[in-house]
């Protein structure tokens, strides 16, 4: 990139509402004859994140509505401390029956809700008057409620492993919760849809729409044997399977050079080890182009496309969500005080949401090119997860401000793919957490990070702020390509000794990259195998956003 295409891109990032001072340190590191900088060389060493978002990026976070229901039209009524539920229910109900883009808005004031509002159909938005202004009050758990029928699989899936929180020094020996990480008060639901397969009795055979023939990563085409399936607009899911056991070319592909110690990667051979979900561009014979790029390479694995019922254009935007403090039990044995839970959606939203002592904040699960922006987490509850990634392709998460307690502040977890946290602040025990599950292509993006010492980290020197959960069984904790850009780390005590603070935490997640960490203090980046740590203690010639960058570059080659 020479200088003049570099002020171009500082010129548009304002109609982005970006700072223009973010991007001086960009721009001072250009060279004035214009050859190639610093920024080039490291985003050529790295996927191409810029199509995470609501429509892969590329448009703002609206769409025309033709018709406005008011819940006030249906019997709801702020600040009276009466509960409301029925009247959402109704005024959901309603927009059930209408065939054109729906707003259901809510005026300022508080709401009480007591029941899980399902949003269950296309081309709606649920919209508050402000952050702060419209606040929806969850009184109880919903261990109260009946149990959600889509959690069946889950329930029974916990009782027959016998999943359970054991602290010996807590005395507490207790059955998971199915809330522990799945569910919420507000849903995007597919009635009756499987929300996540655990046992093998209900896996189904699908049957493809069309198999690829070649097609390579990180490009936007494919050959497929037949395409009569297959037309614009269409949205597909690619699937890549693992049939080749313990040692399969996938696995290499995934995990390379590391040995796989999860089982759960060859024992469900009928069950996608990765998936895409991608709308197609053009269908011209055979070949097929999409809006985003490929995952993996087609040939040499065993793949096919499918079709998944989604939801399209949901947004969820501008209000509150709080719950009454409670106490904290343990990990895993969550009560259910948790905001929002996204199913199967393509192409959707959150935006501007304050969320209040939940146990989770927002949690998914089969969902791809969605942006949750302008989220706060907040409150005197530990939690869980805030934002949690599961089972997201092209999701941004972007502008989220953790000022709690939790667990996994931010998480990519199992089936996340070409995911990105861009622009997040995490105020209390940071943690950039990945569960294994075969999670790999994903992003952590201009974060900052405070950090407070306890006594034997001050003492040690070490604070593990790279952490890798989830069960043995979907070991290593990630796959190739997971990539940290420009990590900020802030140090509110041990800063009276030279020695520099080693960042470690994760051990077994192959050729991840780790570009631009760096703190108020010297700074060390444990991380391994064949990690690639570059600009360790600095940030000269980087741009601030690695995902706005992608995104620019790509925007502007895309332009007439």
């Amino acid at each position: 990139m020479g200088t003049h295409q570099a002020i171009v891109f500082y010129l548009k990032s304002l109609t982005y509402n970006k700072s223009p001072l973010l991007w001086l340190p960009f721009l001072m590191g250009l060279s004035l004859s214009g050859h190639a900088v610093t920024i080039e060389n490291l985003n050529s060493q790295l996927p191409d994140f810029s199509y995470a978002g609501y429509r892969n990026g590329s448009q703002t976070l609206e769409f025309a509505t033709h018709q406005t229901l008011e819940v006030t039209e249906f019997g709801a009524r702020a600040n009276d401390g009466k509960d409301d539920t029925a009247a959402f229910h109704r005024a959901l109900e309603a927009a059930q029956r209408i065939n054109k883009p729906v707003l259901l808005q809510m005026p300022a004031g508080r709401f009480i809700i007591s029941d899980i509002l399902y949003l269950e159909r296309d081309n709606l938005i649920l919209r508050g008057a402000g952050k702060g202004a419209t606040l929806l009050y969850f009184p109880r758990p919903m261990r109260t409620l009946a149990d959600p029928p889509e959690l069946n699989e889950l329930r029974e899936y916990l009782v027959e492993q016998n999943k359970r929180q054991r602290e010996n020094d807590n005395n507490i020996n207790l059955p998971y919760s199915q809330y522990s990480w799945s569910g919420g008060f507000i849903w995007t639901r597919i009635k009756g849809e499987r929300v996540k397969p655990y046992l093998k009795k209900y896996d189904r055979p699908t049957t493809p729409i069309a198999l690829p023939q070649q097609g390579k990563k990180g490009e936007n085409s494919l050959i497929v044997d037949n395409a009569k399936q297959l037309q614009p607009g269409q949205v597909i899911t690619i699937n890549w399977y693992n049939k080749g056991g313990k040692s399969s070319a996938l696995l290499e592909t995934i995990y390379p050079g590391v040995n796989v110690s999860g089982s759960h990667h060859w024992n469900f051979p009928l069950r996608p080890l990765v998936s895409q979900s991608s709308r197609i561009r053009t269908v011209e014979g055979r070949k097929v182009v999409l809006n985003d790029v490929l995952l993996h390479d087609i040939q040499g694995h065993t793949t096919d496309i499918t079709q998944k019922a989604f939801l399209h254009d949901i947004g969820i935007e501008e209000f509150s969500i709080e719950f009454p403090r409670s106490a904290y039990i343990a990990h895993h044995v969550e009560q259910g005080f948790n905001a929002i839970y996204l199913t199967r959606l393509f192409d959707g939203w959150i935006k501007n949401i304050d969320i209040i002592n939940a146990d989770s904040g927002v949690l998914t699960e089969e969902v791809a090119n969605v942006t949750i922006q302008g989220i706060t987490t907040r409150g005197n509850h530990k939690a869980h997860y805030t934002v949690a990634m599961g089972d997201t392709h092209n999701v941004l998460v972007e502008q989220l401000t953790v000022n709690n307690h939790a667990l996994h502040p931010l998480s990519f977890n199992t089936f996340a793919t070409k995911s990105v946290y861009s622009v997040a602040e995490i105020l209390h025990a940071p943690v950039l957490d990945q569960h294994s599950g075969a999670n790999h292509q994903n992003l952590f993006d201009n974060i900052r990070a405070h950090v407070t010492l306890d006594q034997d980290q001050i003492i040690q020197r070490r604070y593990p702020l790279f952490k890798g959960g989830g069960a043995g069984y979907w070991k290593p904790t990630h796959g190739a390509d997971s990539s940290f850009w420009n990590i900020d780390v802030i140090f509110h005590n041990g800063l009276d000794s030279a020695t520099p603070i080693t960042l470690y935490g994760v051990n077994d997640g192959p050729n991840a990259h780790l570009i631009g960490v760096h703190g108020n203090t010297d700074i060390k980046v444990e991380y391994g195998p064949n990690a690639n740590i570059q600009k360790q203690n600095a940030t000269d010639n980087l741009a601030p956003s690695l995902y706005q960058y992608q995104l620019e570059s790509r925007l502007a080659g895309e332009s007439p």
